[in-house]
This record gives structure tokens, C-alpha cells and sequence, in this order.
């Protein structure tokens, strides 16, 4: 059951903000609305470097209520009033991450296996990178950027906690990396957060549309770098916790547009999802993006994510 965030009735959205989205959510606004200013559901993850997943639910389940993730056997929501799932024994000894349950849907898609070589473009504080390590069961290298210097501090301590030792933390812009190549990339680009606004209310209030522009033009810049440092035939996962169109649907049009060999391959999760954006304002998107996956939050009482995979052929 939904619970509002105490006072945020008493937000004043911007008049830009709700035209927008009213525009692009037509008569799903109000219940947007309604999921986005709602307490979100803690989920967590169950680390399998260092712990079984039947295991560590039985023994949470002796004080937390536990509710399977569908697309993922080690992820689980919190079904208890309690919220302090970070204070226990099992977080503290790296067997569990606290991660929002669409926050999972990235790595997942990025399918990294054991001898891959991957990039976690932009890293901290590293849930997916831990996510990614314990696929690839710690075998393989894996290179996870940030950055700024204090957002590595936080990667590599949930690095450490977790029992990641394949990991090469780097501190450096992502468009760096195109002299280099990887088997499988996962760029989960700075982005406005739209998609977040139930974890941080601030996020409305911020949000203007030159940031929006702003962004867009650096997750461009990402994404290209992110594909010339591809091995053919391998994988990047491009994603956000935006429900902007020009952070989303315009980015992957961008690369298609630019890329002959860029394939869209479609994501096939047990996840509720909504239409991709092909048509916003004036312009008009590549058809083939009806295979990313744009959840908004009402979808599955989640964050707000975007989420594509792209083939190098």
C-alpha cells in the first residue's frame, strides 16, 4: 500500500515540469504523480560472492518480511515497517547490498559472464559493479570508473565489503576510454533522475530544461565512446534513472543514427514495462528503440528506469 512522503503535497511543481509530462504520460499523470511523491519500497540483493540465497533469506526472515523480486532470484523487497535493513550483520559482512530493485534490471541486461572483460563506466558507489562482479563470480577484469575522487571512496569500501577482487577502480572521465577495448560495457550515465523523485524530492525542484539539454548532450558523447571501445560482437548496456526523453529514446537515436553496425537487441525480463518514446516535441525516433525498456514508477512501484541493450555487429 502506498504511503505519501510527509509534505510533499506542499511541493510546488514547476509549469514546464507539468506540461511535459502531462504531455507524455496523457491520462497516467496523476498516478505518476501519486507513485513519485510515495515512500519507495527498500529491496535488497543477495551477494553471492560470499553468501547463499536460500540461506540468507532464512535468516533474515527471522525479523524481515521478504518478497521475491520477479526478475531476479537474489533480489527481494522489504516488506516490513522497519527500514534499517543497512544496521544488520549481513549488510555489514557484505552479504547483502541494499539496492532498489530497478537498479538490478542493468546488470542483468549486461549478462557479464566469468573471463569477460567489462566496464562499468561510471561506477560509483557501486551496486551494479558488485552486482556484475558476483555474475561474473569474481573471475575476468573488471574496470570500474568514476569520476570524482570522493565517489571512489564509496565504490571501493562496497568493492572491499563485498569481496570483489577483480576489480580495477579508475578515476577519469568516460570518454577516455575509446582507445580500449571491452567485451561487454555498461554505461549508466549521469542523468537528472527524474525517475527518482520518490527518493529525493529535491529532484523537482532542481529540474529545468537546460539541465535536461546539458545532460543529453554528455550521455551522447558516453554512449559513442561506449561503443568505439567495443569489441565486435559485444554487449553495452546503456541506462538511466531519467524518464526524459532526450536522456533516453534521444540518446539511443544518436547512436543508431550514427553507428550502421549499433543493433538493438530486445530485453527479455519477468518486468511490467511501458511503450518507449518514439515521437517527443518536434522529433521523431528510430522505430527499432520499441526494443529498450522504459519503466515508470507505477509500472512495478519502482524507480523510474531506462534501460537498452545494444549489440556491436
Amino acid at each position: 500500500m502506498l504511503k505519501q512522503i510527509p509534505k510533499s503535497d506542499e511541493i510546488k511543481l514547476k509549469d514546464k515540469f507539468v506540461e511535459r509530462y502531462k504531455n507524455i504520460l496523457g491520462s497516467r499523470y496523476d498516478e505518476f504523480i501519486k507513485y513519485s511523491f510515495s515512500f519507495l519500497r527498500r529491496s535488497l540483493r543477495v551477494n553471492t560472492l560470499k553468501a547463499d540465497v536460500d540461506e540468507i533469506k532464512k535468516r533474515l526472515e527471522k525479523n524481515w518480511k521478504l518478497e521475491n523480486i520477479p526478475w531476479t532470484g537474489e533480489g527481494f523487497w522489504i516488506e516490513s515497517e522497519r527500514r534499517d535493513i543497512g544496521n544488520t550483520v549481513e549488510h555489514t559482512l557484505g552479504y547483502i547490498y541494499v539496492q532498489e530493485a530497478a537498479s538490478m534490471i542493468p546488470a542483468l541486461v549486461l549478462e557479464p559472464r566469468q573471463g569477460d572483460v567489462v566496464l562499468d563506466m561510471c561506477a560509483a558507489p557501486g551496486s551494479k559493479t558488485t552486482q556484475i562482479a558476483a555474475m561474473m563470480q569474481n573471475r575476468g577484469v573488471l574496470v570500474a570508473n568514476d569520476i570524482k575522487a570522493d565517489r571512489i571512496k564509496a565504490l571501493a569500501m562496497n568493492l572491499q565489503r563485498c569481496g570483489v577482487m577483480n576489480a580495477i577502480t579508475t578515476i577519469s572521465v568516460g570518454q577516455r576510454f575509446s582507445k580500449y577495448q571491452f567485451d561487454k560495457i555498461l554505461i549508466d550515465a549521469p542523468c537528472s533522475g527524474t525517475g527518482n523523485i520518490r527518493r529525493s524530492l529535491k529532484t523537482v525542484q532542481i529540474w529545468n530544461p537546460g539541465m535536461i539539454k546539458r545532460l543529453s548532450h554528455t550521455q551522447k558523447s558516453l554512449i559513442e565512446t561506449g561503443f568505439n571501445a567495443l569489441q565486435e560482437n559485444g554487449t553495452l548496456v546503456y541506462s538511466t534513472c531519467s524518464l526524459e526523453p532526450e536522456e533516453n529514446e534521444e540518446v539511443i537515436d544518436f547512436l543508431l543514427n550514427k553507428f550502421e553496425n549499433a543493433q538493438l537487441e530486445k530485453i527479455k525480463l519477468n518486468v511490467k514495462s511501458s511503450e518507449p518514446i518514439l515521437e517527443f516535441e518536434d522529433k521523431k525516433y528510430d522505430e527499432r528503440i520499441k526494443d529498450c525498456l522504459r519503466l515508470w514508477p507505477q509500472d512495478n512501484d519502482t524507480e523510474g528506469f531506462f534501460v537498452s541493450k545494444i549489440r556491436k555487429k
